[in-house]
Parts: C-alpha cells; structure tokens; sequence
C-alpha cells in the first residue's frame, strides 16, 4: 500500500508545547510531527508534515496532495474548523480520504467550536485525544486504503 499521506495543521499549532498547555499539552509540533512519521512508517506510507497560519496556504496543500497523487489527507484546521468554507471547499475539490483531528474535544469547550465546516467534508473526525489522534488519524486511513483494495486482515 504504496502512498503519501499529508497531515495539514492549521494557525497558531506552531506554538504547541507553550500555547494553553492545560488545554494542549506539552508536546509541541516536532513531537506531533514524529508521531505521524511513525504511524505512517508502520503502514509503509510516506508523510507530508505542514503547518501554517495562513488559510490559502492550506487550501494550496490540498491541491498539491490531489495533484501528487496523495493517498490522504489529514487536518487539525485550528481556528478555521469553524469558519473556512475554502477548506470545505478544497476536501470536495480534491476528493482524497480527510481526517479531521483536534487535541481537544472541541464539543466540551464553548458553543462556537462545535460547528465544524471540516466535518461536513471529512470521512471522519478525532477529537479529544491529545496528539495520540494524529496516529490514529494515519491508522484509520491506512485500514480505509486496505479496505478499498479489497485487502481485508
């Protein structure tokens, strides 16, 4: 199950390990970025790691992955989860397999988290787990690429 899959963090998870840590932990991006290497590892995937604060930088990701050829995509959008229709937009555009993943559960914290664009887009979401649903993220899409070939352990 040759591929890439990109994971795509949206504003303000460049400060992961000191931004709020009683919300985020103290694991910051690199660690973030180690976990997902790993994960994709033992599915014999390679990654794409992106982070930015800029929306059209992301919305250029998920065209990149879909022209590449991209096994998947996962996204912590970060603040855009509630306000970005050019990321819903781009999920559609590009018709890749997304993950929406969030360190936080984002339905346990104030009422304008809960409505997510992303989500209406995404195969599936993660939320609440700490840095540990980005792996699971990468495994669900692993188990969805065997799944489509027909690959069944």
């Amino acid at each position: 199950m040759p591929g890439t899959v990109y994971v795509i963090n949206g504003p303000n998870l460049n400060l992961l390990g000191t931004r709020e840590p009683e919300k985020y932990g103290r694991s910051t991006l690199a660690d973030v970025e180690a976990l997902c290497r790993d994960a994709a590892t033992r599915h014999g995937l390679t990654l794409e790691f992106r982070q930015s604060n800029h929306e059209g930088d992301i919305v250029d990701w998920f065209h990149e992955a879909g022209r590449a050829g991209a096994v998947g995509i996962v996204i912590n959008p970060a603040a855009y989860t509630h306000t970005s229709v050019a990321i819903f937009d781009a999920i559609h555009a590009v018709a890749l397999p997304t993950i929406e993943v969030h360190i936080t559960n984002i339905h346990a914290r104030e009422s304008w988290r809960h409505k997510s664009y992303v989500s209406m887009a995404a195969k599936a979401v993660i939320c609440g787990l700490g840095i540990a649903g980005y792996g699971l993220a990468i495994d669900g899409l692993a188990a969805l690429l065997k799944q489509q070939s027909g690959v069944v352990r």
